[in-house]
């Protein structure tokens, strides 16, 4: 069977799904302001949102939780799409499937680590070079693996 037949078989979306959504509704109830996320709530001294924001905010919480539980779904169940299309190495189609779920499931902890460190500039610094260069990581190696997949393809057309 080719690599595209495996890659475009039906997939059972349910367990994942599941997933996705239990630790959805687990990330949104244990964020920093949330009614299990006591650990890292927020400092007394931070500003409240207004009645605008307040509601802005709590969409971005819900989104945020969504992409944490589709991420760590994608990180149980994605690895055999991603093998499935990839012409690479064993080692740089595991680090683009790693990629594709952190750059899905960061945005909680990033946010809410965020909110729970306040204006701490030495905290502030470990958040961005934590997450941000991590970021970046993820995105040169989905870039070469993308890379990787286009000459595949290219030298398969010849």
């Amino acid at each position: 069977m080719s690599a595209s037949t495996n890659a475009t078989r039906p997939i059972n979306w349910k367990p994942a799904l599941a997933v996705t959504l239990v630790l959805a509704v687990a990330a949104v109830l244990a964020s920093p302001n949330g009614p299990l996320g006591g650990f890292w709530r927020p400092p007394a001294d931070s500003p409240v949102p207004t009645s605008a924001q307040l509601p802005l905010f709590i969409l971005l919480n819900i989104a945020e939780g969504l992409m944490f539980g589709l991420g760590i779904s994608f990180l149980i169940f994605g690895y055999p799409m991603v093998r499935a299309i990839s012409p690479a190495s064993t080692g740089l189609t595991r680090a683009a499937h790693l990629s594709i779920a952190w750059l899905l499931f960061n945005w909680w902890p990033h946010d809410s680590l965020h909110i729970h460190n306040g204006l701490n500039l030495g905290g502030l610094l470990g958040i961005e070079y934590g997450f941000h260069i991590t970021l970046m990581t993820a995105g040169v190696i989905l870039a070469y693996f993308f890379l990787t997949l286009l000459g595949q393809e290219r030298a398969a057309s010849r």
